[in-house]
């Protein structure tokens, strides 16, 4: 059993439901990142969601945008991306950790050397968005193999019938985008996340996460009654972003957040 199937079954059995942060690794500098990512266990994070910083990340709004660039200057590369996991994994042994980004990192490395590499380092899962499901078969096999769940998106305009498809190739979970646009979007409507949800358990029996609109306690305690887990990432970047040359108080504030959200989310 995986790291994340046991999360998200030991979470079931205790009437829980998962808080996944997003950061991106080496923003604003390498040195941030294992300190942040130990901060957001001990404030309540069941998943570490670890951002692999890219050039031109398409799906992501500003706030992520400026975070890949911030760390871009530092030229963290999916190798350093890596050795921070297996640092992570020195001292947590338990927490699942999926690195999200973008393809071309990976292919650049190879497709097996990345595998057997994330492996080693303690990676569990890989949600790469530009990865379609049509081009999926050969790297969701290789990656499965390996012991890696492959995560994919999916949005409010995504049909039924390619929502199945996409799930047939994933595991661990699946993460669904709750509004149309890029990350950082606004203007959540739990009614139509729960509505979707309702529809996308019709094709599959992995857990759900949300994200995207998650920026307070409240907002993620109504989505955590609905889905399986919450994910937020630009209210946390965004305290990156204000702190910039400050990291302990970054820490600190994004630790808080955290806090809020898991506080809110188990007294539902």
């Amino acid at each position: 059993m995986s790291r994340i199937q046991a999360c998200f079954e030991q979470l079931r059995t205790d009437g829980r439901k998962a808080l996944i942060p997003y950061v991106t690794a080496g923003d604003p500098d390498p040195a941030m990142t294992l300190p942040l990512m130990h901060e957001l266990v001990e404030a309540g994070a069941d998943v570490i969601e670890l951002g692999v910083p890219f050039s031109d990340p398409m799906a992501d709004g500003p706030v992520i945008q400026q975070a890949m660039e911030r760390a871009l200057k530092h030229q963290v590369s999916l190798t350093q991306v890596l050795e921070m996991v297996r640092q992570f994994r020195e001292t947590n042994q338990t927490t699942p950790v999926v690195l999200m980004g973008y393809l071309n990192p990976v292919e650049r490395m190879g497709y097996e050397t990345f595998a057997d590499a994330a492996l080693a380092a303690g990676v569990d899962g890989v949600l790469t968005v530009d990865l379609p499901p049509e081009e999926a078969d050969e790297v969701a096999a290789l990656f499965k193999a390996r012991g890696l769940d492959v995560i994919f998106l999916l949005s409010p305009t995504t049909t039924l019938q390619r929502a199945a498809k996409i799930c047939h190739h994933a595991s661990g979970y699946v993460y669904y985008v709750s509004l149309k646009g890029v990350t950082g979007s606004s203007a959540l409507n739990v009614t139509d996340v729960a509505a979707k949800l309702d529809q996308l358990r019709t094709v599959t029996d992995l857990p759900i996460g949300v994200g995207f609109g998650i920026r307070d306690g409240k907002t993620a305690a109504a989505v955590g009654a609905v889905a399986d887990g919450v994910v937020v990432g630009s209210v946390l970047v965004n305290q990156i972003a204000d702190h910039v040359g400050q990291p302990e108080q970054a820490r600190k504030a994004i630790g808080a957040i955290i806090r809020d959200m898991r506080l809110a989310m188990d007294q539902r």
